[in-house]
């Protein structure tokens, strides 16, 4: 049995590649793994790349390999990750949520995307984008605040790039920002009943003259901001 809310949906997309004569873009989605199985075949530094992906998400990751660098035995070691040290077995893909080969073989990462498919689970090879089900991005993180860039694959590097650029400008305060506007929207929905008031209110909360207000007076300065926002809102609308 497929493990996953993805089972039934995955046969044949390796074949899905075109639309009408266009390319199909893929569905950018943020994915939970947290607990879940996800297999990563393959030693290497590329692979080990990937674990240390994984485990940030929680997801409960099994590498497979007949050899691994020194700092992947380490990280299993430390992480308690399951480490199965041997060839690659179909039988290894069981109740994964998704899989990601990174050995050094073309014909082993095929066969991998192969069974990947029979199995409905979602695989991604690295390098070879046409045998991907999905793609890992260069992600920006800033607390919970995530920006991540994809470019279908095709150059890691370019997303890469565009990664550092975006870095000098969505800036740690911007991620401590999305923390206290989480806060105040809870605060919005207990005092503003109205939909269409609470979404004009956060719409002034989001803009960047609030941010700017946040950035450069301080927490105490945003929240007093924020109040009179929902004061005025309230006394206007009574």
């Amino acid at each position: 049995m497929v493990w996953g809310p993805w089972a039934g949906f995955l046969a044949g997309w390796g074949s899905c590649r075109w639309y009408n004569g266009h390319r199909m873009a893929k569905y950018p989605i943020f994915l939970e793994v947290k607990g879940r199985r996800a297999v990563v075949v393959g030693g290497g530094l590329v692979a080990l790349r990937k674990v240390e992906g994984l485990l940030e998400a929680g997801a409960r990751v099994v590498v497979v390999a007949k050899q691994t660098c020194g700092a992947m035995a380490r990280l299993c070691q430390e992480q308690s990750v399951e480490l199965i040290r041997g060839r690659y077995s179909k039988e290894y893909l069981g109740q994964a949520a998704l899989v990601i080969a990174a050995t050094n073989d073309p014909q082993l990462n095929q066969q991998i995307y192969e069974d990947c498919q029979q199995l409905e689970v979602l695989c991604n090879v690295v390098d070879r984008p046409e045998l991907c089900d999905f793609f890992v991005p260069a992600v920006v993180r800033r607390g919970d605040l995530v920006v991540a860039i994809g470019t279908e694959g095709f150059c890691p590097a370019y997303a890469s790039h565009l990664r550092k650029k975006l870095e000098e400008v969505i800036t740690v305060a911007h991620g401590e920002f999305l923390a206290e506007l989480e806060g105040m929207r809870k605060k919005l929905q207990r005092l503003v009943p109205d939909q269409t008031i609470r979404k004009g209110l956060l719409g002034q909360m989001v803009s960047d003259q609030s941010f700017v207000i946040f950035r450069d007076k301080g927490k105490a300065a945003w929240r007093r901001y924020a109040r009179q926002l929902i004061r005025r809102c309230v006394d206007g609308s009574q």
